[in-house]
């Protein structure tokens, strides 16, 4: 479930919280984001959500698909469509590394999480992941009940 934090400069506005679970990670990269003036304002709301989206490589060009950025309410008739695709920049080695790893490997590209650099810049967490089984899912979430549990003892008996 996507996480939306009020709390801005330098932290995260959205969080794509499932991406973890369902994928294994095995790169990631920050991205900058392609956005006119009214997504910005949307984003310093904190309200975005990409749970559902995911990014691809067209015309050597990495574009996010499906991600939610609501319309300002001030924004009148120059306001933004909420889910259009929207340009990931990234250098050429990197676009030639993520292409590469979708192309032959069978990766996916999964945003992890959008949030504002210190010098007031809408980053994205670009995730090259691997799609995980169901047995891989289970066993994750034993892993984190174990933890839990642990956690739960240990705060009990000192």
């Amino acid at each position: 479930m996507a996480k939306n934090s009020n709390t801005i400069n330098g932290k995260t506005v959205a969080e794509n919280r499932k991406a973890r679970f369902a994928y294994e990670v095995v790169d990631t990269y920050e991205a900058g984001l392609v956005l006119t003036g009214t997504e910005v304002k949307s984003l310093r709301e904190g309200q975005a959500n990409i749970q559902e989206s995911y990014a691809s490589v067209e015309g050597g060009e990495i574009w996010l698909i499906n991600s939610y950025l609501p319309e300002y309410l001030q924004g009148n008739r120059f306001n933004h469509e909420p889910r259009r695709r929207r340009k990931l920049l990234l250098n050429k080695k990197e676009m030639a590394r993520l292409s590469q790893a979708v192309e032959r490997e069978g990766m996916t590209m999964v945003p992890l999480k959008i949030y504002f650099n210190d010098r007031g810049r809408a980053k994205m967490l670009l995730a090259v992941a691997r799609g995980k089984k169901l047995h891989d899912k289970r066993e994750t979430e034993k892993k984190r009940d174990w933890a839990r549990e642990k956690g739960r003892l240990l705060k009990q008996h000192g």
